[in-house]
């Protein structure tokens, strides 16, 4: 069975994609340029609207991938002006890049280690491997409980409407995909149930009101 690509990086425009997509596949890693997140791998706080363009990559070849955009920032490093904004963060802040990482560009990344280590810090493997394992674990969490879904989902799975099943189905099934390519459901395990009684009800009374509307008619 072929591996199944992740979602490696995200861009707001198809042109920053595409600069990422030529990197990688001349560096010999095959991508897929994907226009939006699938229905399953998204939540209700808004990300289903959003237009983001993802590079898709096998999750074997994250940590090659990782190592190819590495080395590419490092190339440019010492070419970068001393006004670029980043000189102007705080160590605190220079951290928070850090630790945040799977929300900045690899260059940014690369320049705050450089300049926390001209400021005498000391940053390593070790330290960066652990707090981007505490980035992880973060991100691993499920979202807030989703009650006011679980809710309407049961008003509407009840009611018969269409509504209820799609609502069901995003609570039980939603996934999210962490930085390391790994996939892991976006809610937890109780809101997940609820979503799948939510759905059942759905699949039940659904076509059973519409049986019944059908009949109505004659």
């Amino acid at each position: 069975m072929d591996e199944q690509y992740s979602i490696f990086r995200k861009f707001p425009t198809l042109e920053q994609a595409k600069e990422l997509e030529i990197l990688l596949n001349d560096k010999g890693i095959q991508t897929i340029l994907a226009d939006n997140v699938p229905p399953v791998d998204i939540t209700f706080s808004g990300s289903m609207l959003n237009n983001e363009i993802e590079i898709r990559i096998k999750q074997s070849e994250f940590k090659k991938a990782e190592q190819i955009l590495k080395e590419y920032s490092e190339s440019f490093i010492d070419q970068v002006d001393k006004d670029y904004y980043l000189f102007e963060y705080t160590d605190e802040e220079l951290y928070e890049i850090l630790l945040r990482s799977d929300e900045w560009n690899e260059f940014d990344y690369t320049l705050a280690q450089k300049i926390l280590k001209e400021r005498g810090k000391s940053i390593d493997n070790d330290l960066l491997n652990s707090l981007k394992n505490e980035r992880l674990k973060q991100l691993a969490k499920p979202e807030g409980h989703q009650k006011p879904w679980i809710v309407t989902g049961y008003f509407f799975a009840l009611l018969g409407g269409f509504l209820g099943l799609i609502i069901g189905y995003f609570l039980w099934t939603s996934k999210k995909t962490l930085p390391n390519g790994q996939k892991v459901y976006s809610y937890s395990v109780k809101d997940r149930t609820h979503g799948k009684y939510i759905f059942y009800i759905g699949l039940i009374v659904f076509p059973t009101s519409l049986l019944i509307r059908v009949f109505n008619q004659f």
